[in-house]
């Protein structure tokens, strides 16, 4: 089964970017996580919709 959630280390590597960086991200909402009781997880979904943005900020330079 694919794992829907990640938790911030694993997003972060997966972006290739440190763990502070997506902190900064999460903050700012530039890309989603939710929380599961003190656990703060991140959708493989907000990292799809955070790619698909910046690419499509990209093209549009």
């Amino acid at each position: 089964m694919t794992r829907l959630l990640l938790t911030v280390p694993e997003a972060a590597q997966v972006l290739a970017i440190s763990r502070s960086k997506l902190y900064q991200l999460l903050a700012s909402g530039a890309v989603g996580s939710i929380r599961i009781d003190g656990s703060r997880r991140v959708p493989v979904t907000a990292l799809t919709d955070y790619i698909t943005h910046l690419t499509r900020k990209e093209a549009a330079v």
